[in-house]
C-alpha cells in the first residue's frame, strides 16, 4: 500500500488509518461528526496526497485537453480552474477532474486517486496532438484547508493576498516560506477554503505551518470520513459511487460542465448533445429523509405504489441536519422537487423527498 508524506504523522496524531485508493489514508482523527462540524463552522486541514496530477504541456495541450475535456478550455485564462469530465467514448465517464490553467500551452490536471493509472493510459491514448505529457502524481502532496475561516489563517503564511481570491481561481506564490507552491481556492466541502499542492519533502513543514497559523481559528486535522459526508451535504457527486463509466454527465446533472459551444469538439460530444436535445430516461437526484433512516448506496428507490424506480448511489446520515440525505438515479416523472419516493432498507420503505443541494446551506 502507498503511503502519503504526511503518513507517521497521522499515526502519531492518533488517526483512525484506512485502506483507500491503493493508500492507507487517515479516515477519521477526532471523529466524522465533530470533524465535519469544525469544517463547517471554522477549518480543518485535510491530506489528500493521493490525488493524481499530470501536466500537459507544448503546442498541443490546449487541443488535447480541448478533446479530453467537457468543459470549454477556451474559457479559461491563466490562473483559473475548472471543473469538468472525461468522457469515455461510449456515453460514460472515465473521471471528473480540475484543469488548471498556467498559460495557452500548459495546464495541469487534477485526478482522483482510485483513477491514476487508468486516466494516465486514457490521455496518452488519445494524445494526437504530441503534447508533453508527465504524471507527477508520485512528486505532490496536496493539502485542502477547507472552512469559512481557511483562507483568513491561510493569509498568515503567504505575503501574496489570498483572502479575496475568486472561487476557483489559483495563484503560484511562497507559502509557509516554499517558494513556487500552488495555491488554489477550489475544494470539495461547499464551505470554502483553498488547496495547496507542494513537493513531497515540504509537506511535513507545511502541514506543521498551516496547523500552527490556524490554531487561533480552531483548525483540526480531518480524514476522509469527514470529507465524504462534506460533499454529500453540499451534493457533489463522488466517482465511483454517483457518476462511473456508465454514467453520462446529462444523467448525472453536469450539464453544466458539458458545454456544447462552437470549437469544442469533445470526445462523446454528438451522444451527450442528443441526449440534451432528446432527454434522458433517469437523472441523478437529491433527497431528504422523512423519517429516521440512512440511506445507502445500492438501497433500492420505489414510487408510491411499491414500484422500483432508482437506486441510492450516496447516502449518510447529515451532520448538520441531523436528516438523513442521499443521491440516486431516478426515473422520469420523479424528478421534481417535493416528489415522495420511497428508499427500500431492509424489510421496510422509508418516505424522502427529492430535494436540489446542497442539502445544508449554511
Amino acid at each position: 500500500m502507498k503511503k502519503t508524506a504526511l503518513n507517521e504523522i497521522h499515526h502519531e496524531m492518533g488517526a483512525k488509518m484506512v485502506p483507500f485508493a491503493g493508500f492507507e489514508m487517515p479516515v477519521q482523527f477526532e471523529g466524522i461528526n465533530i470533524e465535519h462540524e469544525t469544517v463547517r463552522k471554522k477549518l480543518g486541514v485535510f491530506d489528500v496526497s493521493h490525488m493524481g496530477e499530470f501536466w500537459v504541456e507544448g503546442e498541443g495541450a490546449f487541443d488535447l485537453v480541448q478533446k479530453l475535456t467537457t468543459n470549454d478550455v477556451a474559457a479559461l485564462v491563466d490562473g483559473k480552474v475548472q471543473y469538468t469530465t472525461f468522457p469515455n467514448g461510449k456515453g460514460g465517464l472515465v473521471d471528473d477532474l480540475l484543469v488548471y490553467r498556467f498559460g495557452p500551452d500548459r495546464y495541469y490536471l487534477v485526478v482522483n486517486a482510485a483513477n491514476i493509472d487508468k486516466d494516465w493510459a486514457h490521455v496518452n491514448k488519445h494524445n494526437t496532438e504530441g503534447a508533453k505529457l508527465t504524471n507527477a502524481s508520485d512528486d505532490i502532496s496536496q493539502l485542502a484547508v477547507q472552512g469559512p475561516l481557511a483562507l483568513k489563517a491561510m493569509q498568515k503564511l503567504t505575503d501574496e493576498p489570498v483572502v479575496d481570491m475568486p472561487y476557483y481561481t489559483f495563484k503560484v506564490l511562497t507559502f509557509a516560506g516554499v517558494p513556487d507552491i500552488i495555491f488554489s481556492t477550489t475544494g470539495y466541502t461547499g464551505s470554502g477554503g483553498c488547496e495547496i499542492y507542494m513537493p513531497n519533502d515540504k509537506a511535513e513543514e507545511i502541514y506543521k505551518a498551516v496547523l500552527e497559523a490556524g490554531e487561533e481559528f480552531g483548525i483540526k486535522p480531518i480524514g476522509l470520513g469527514a470529507r465524504d459526508t462534506l460533499r454529500l451535504e453540499s451534493g457533489f457527486c463522488l466517482y465511483g459511487n454517483d457518476i462511473d463509466e456508465t454514467t453520462s454527465p446529462i444523467e448525472a446533472g453536469l450539464g453544466w460542465i458539458t458545454k456544447f459551444v462552437p470549437g469544442n469538439n469533445f470526445i462523446d460530444r454528438e451522444r451527450f448533445e442528443k441526449q440534451k436535445e432528446e432527454g434522458v430516461s433517469r437523472r441523478l437526484k437529491g433527497f431528504i429523509m422523512q423519517e429516521r433512516a440512512i440511506p445507502r448506496q445500492h438501497y433500492k428507490i420505489y414510487d408510491a405504489e411499491g414500484s422500483e424506480i432508482g437506486e441510492v448511489t450516496s447516502g449518510t446520515m447529515s451532520p448538520m441536519l441531523k436528516q438523513g440525505i442521499g443521491m440516486g438515479y431516478v426515473a422520469k416523472g420523479f424528478w421534481k422537487e417535493g416528489t415522495e419516493i420511497y428508499i427500500g432498507i431492509r424489510n421496510k420503505k422509508a418516505k424522502a423527498v427529492i430535494t436540489k443541494p446542497p442539502f445544508y446551506k449554511g
